[in-house]
This record gives C-alpha cells, sequence and structure tokens, in this order.
C-alpha cells in the first residue's frame, strides 16, 4: 500500500489559524529568556586590561626615566693591579698571594698563641689595607716603579710577617714542651 505524497498534498488546504495580537512580543520574550538560559555568562575581563595597562605605563617609565646626566658623571677609572701591567708581575703577585694564604691557613690557634696571632694579624690587616690604597693609586695616577716596588715590598713584607710568625710560634710551642717535660720530672 504505497500513497504518493504528492497525490495526497494536492488537496489540502491550510487551515486559517490567526494569532493572536500579543504573539510576537511573547514570542520575542520568549526567544530572549531561552537565548539568555542557555549562553553562559561572559566573565569581564576588563580588570585584565586595566592591570596591563598599568604594567606597560610602568614599565615605559622606568625604561625612559632620566637617569643621571651622562656628560657630568665621570666613569670611574678601571682598577689596575699590579698583576694587569704584565705577566711578569701577575706571576710575582699570585706568588706572594698564594704564600700568604697558605702561611695563614697553616697557623695553629690555641689559647696560648692566640695573643701574638691577633698581633700579627692586625698589622697583615693593615699591610693589605695599604696594598688596595697603593692599587687605588695605581689605577689613578698610572703605573710608574715607586708605586710597583712599594706593593711588591708590601707584599714580601706580609710574607716575612707570617713567617716570623710562624717561627715565633715553633718557638713557643717548643718553649711549652720544654716546661711540661721539666713539670714531669
Amino acid at each position: 500500500m504505497q500513497k504518493d505524497i504528492r497525490e495526497e498534498l494536492k488537496d489540502y488546504k491550510e487551515p486559517n489559524v490567526e494569532l493572536s495580537a500579543n504573539h510576537q512580543n511573547k514570542f520575542e520574550k520568549l526567544l530572549m529568556a531561552e537565548l539568555h538560559q542557555q549562553q553562559p555568562k561572559k566573565k569581564s575581563f576588563k580588570w585584565l586590561s586595566i592591570a596591563a595597562s598599568i604594567v606597560l605605563l610602568i614599565s615605559l617609565g622606568i625604561k625612559f626615566y632620566p637617569k643621571e646626566n651622562p656628560k657630568l658623571v665621570e666613569k670611574p677609572a678601571k682598577d689596575i693591579s699590579l698583576g694587569s701591567i704584565s705577566p711578569e708581575f701577575e706571576t710575582i703577585e699570585k706568588y706572594y698571594k698564594n704564600s700568604i694564604n697558605l702561611e695563614i691557613s697553616q697557623l695553629e690557634l690555641t689559647e696560648d698563641n692566640k695573643e701574638i696571632i691577633d698581633g700579627y694579624l692586625s698589622k697583615i690587616r693593615e699591610l693589605t689595607k695599604e696594598y688596595k690604597s697603593l692599587t687605588k693609586e695605581l689605577s689613578t695616577k698610572g703605573v710608574n716603579d715607586s708605586t710597583i716596588e712599594a706593593l711588591i715590598s708590601n707584599l714580601q713584607l706580609r710574607l716575612q710577617l707570617l713567617q716570623r710568625l710562624k717561627k715565633q710560634l715553633k718557638e713557643l710551642k717548643n718553649l711549652n714542651k720544654t716546661q711540661n717535660e721539666t713539670q714531669i720530672i
């Protein structure tokens, strides 16, 4: 039983349905209500754009902030040390500094020798300060023989002081041993 739909629809007449006068307004309200329920509310990113603007303004302000007038500010002179003058002086400076550090590291601090060591170390600190001032003088006034000789003799003097300290500590240690041995006998 197949029927042709075209035959059936030939005689079909649409019923005349009249819509109410408010039909269009009611339909729009229902449609809007339905659309608002289906769509999630959009989050406002206005605060994010404000924060980005503030960050941008701060970074531009930092970049273009007027710094000290470069014409008025003198560039500090590069520190010249004894080792930067020539390779020979660098070798001499390294030798003395390494020897000084080695001598200091080999010191044994005890109750008996604490005073002696402190006295020598304070003299060595003074010589180190003098050495730093001599290197500044070398940087500002330029390289000259008297400053170079003063730097080398400063290093020599520090090493000699440490060697003298080491010798005195040995003598003190031997003296303490002999006193202990005499007390035991």
